[in-house]
């Protein structure tokens, strides 16, 4: 599934919010968020309670998706199929 044409390796544009004039590549797309995961753009910071995986806590860093509607597409992915004729084998 795909939103608006965009899928996992296509170039791309924010066009708006604080990372305005960004490029990247799409690393993920979320389509139940209606938002993309794009290289780069979106770092953030998650502070995490002490457990008994992680007893001390502290910050995570974490990757932040990016609504698809401040994006748009610049390059497309290259698809990795190739055609197969009748015949060839």
């Amino acid at each position: 599934m795909s939103l608006s044409g965009i899928v996992k390796g296509d170039k791309i544009e924010i066009i708006a919010g604080k990372n305005k004039g960004t490029t990247g590549e799409v690393v993920k797309v979320l389509p139940k968020k209606n938002a993309v995961l794009v290289e780069g753009v979106g770092a953030g910071h998650r502070h995490v309670k002490p457990n008994q995986l992680n007893p001390r806590g502290g910050v995570k860093d974490i990757h932040v998706a990016t609504p698809v509607h401040k994006v748009k597409k610049i390059e497309a992915a290259k698809s990795a199929k190739k055609s197969s004729k009748k015949g060839d084998k």
